[in-house]
Order: C-alpha cells, then structure tokens, then sequence
C-alpha cells in the first residue's frame, strides 16, 4: 500500500491537534490543582488565625477568673478578721482606765489621755500607764489581729518652753513612738503599727481633753 505524502501530512497533523490538546487538557488541571491548594492554604491560615484568638480569650478569661477568686478570698478574709458590730458601737477598750473607744467608718480608735501615759511635757511613760497600756494590747491582738495600726500623739497648744522638744509636733511624735514601743513589747507586732504627730492642730474641747495618745485600727 502507497502512502501518500499528503496522507503522511495529514497524520502529522492530526497528532499536533491530539497533542495541543493534551496539554491544554494537562495545564487547566494543574491550573485546578493550583488553585485549590491556594485555597486550602488560606482556609488553614483562616483556622489557625481563629485558633490562636480562642486561645488568647480563654487565657485571658482563666486570668480573670483567678483574679477574681483571689479579690473573693481577700474579701472573705476581710470580712473574717473585721471585728463584728456590736450594740452601741462596742470596741473592746471599754472599761480600761484612761482608755476611750470609738468608732468611725473603716477605724476602731482607742483615745489615751496623755495625762494617764505622761507627766507634764515628758515623753517617758508613767508607770500607771502599763497596765491600762497592756489591756489595750491585749485587745489589740485578740479583736484586732493582724490589723493595721496608726500611733497618732496629741498635744496642747501651750507653747513648748522647759522640756527640750522643738515643738508640740515632736513632743506627740514621741509620746506616740513610747506608746508604740511599748505595745511591741507585748506582744503587738511591729510591723503592724506607724506613727503620725498631729501636735496641737486636732485639739478636743479642753487642753486636757487635746493632751492624747490615738491607737487607731484601720478595719477596712
């Protein structure tokens, strides 16, 4: 059988054509294929984008929630160690010579008369200042425990003339410190307690009455 040369050409171009197509058949799946991994990709991405924002929020919300569990413990631990209230505004220092208690909002004060504590312009304290002094401490560690203390000293507004001291302010600062100290020497923990001086500027109604020691307890 002749094969023609318009034959032969005919077949070669028939087999382009196959050809051609082929391969256009082959780039437009790999186009799909392409195209479809671009796409998972970003949905990966998408995910774990989404993933790492949960997992924020829930660390964030667990910190929160131990926030507010300790802010709960310290409250109820607060609320524990508060001295309960009781009829006419109790405190604990009733009946201690010397000794007025009162009550305000967050503090439990224990008002000493310095004419109990200290003689005329002196900072020493009187021996029969001890023991009103150490039924104070007692109440101060047993209705008061673990309560932050202020010593705040008090004067008249007489002028300072024999005793030594600079001024009024340094007369109370050291009738406050000889309280202090002495309330650590029974027992009171220092670190507890700070000191203050108001000196002549809180006076009461009488020089008398101004003359005073404050042991504040800070409930609140």
């Amino acid at each position: 059988m002749v094969i023609t040369r318009v034959t032969v050409c005919s077949v070669i171009v028939l087999a382009a054509m196959l050809l051609s197509g082929c391969n256009n058949s082959m780039r437009e799946e790999v186009d799909l294929l392409t195209q479809e991994n671009e796409d998972l990709r970003s949905q990966l991405a998408d995910r774990n984008q989404a993933l790492d924002a949960a997992t924020s929020t829930a660390r964030e919300r667990e910190m929160e929630a131990r926030r507010l569990a300790r802010e709960l413990d310290e409250a109820r631990r607060q609320r524990e160690e508060r001295p309960a209230a009781t009829p006419g505004g109790r405190t604990g220092f009733e009946g201690i010579a010397g000794v007025t208690g009162s009550v305000a909002a967050g503090e439990v004060t224990a008002s000493v008369e310095s004419d109990v504590l200290f003689a005329s312009g002196s900072a020493d304290l009187r021996q029969g200042a001890r023991q009103s002094l150490n039924q104070v401490a007692q109440v101060l560690n047993s209705n008061y425990a673990g309560r932050p203390i202020r010593v705040v000293g008090h004067t008249d507004s007489d002028p300072i003339r024999r005793s030594g001291f600079k001024s009024n302010y340094h007369l109370g600062f050291e009738r406050g410190y000889a309280v202090r100290e002495y309330l650590i020497s029974r027992g009171v923990s220092a670190e507890r307690i700070h000191l203050a001086s108001f000196g002549p500027h809180r006076p009461r109604g009488t020089k008398a009455q101004s003359r005073r020691v404050e042991i504040v307890v800070m409930t609140q």
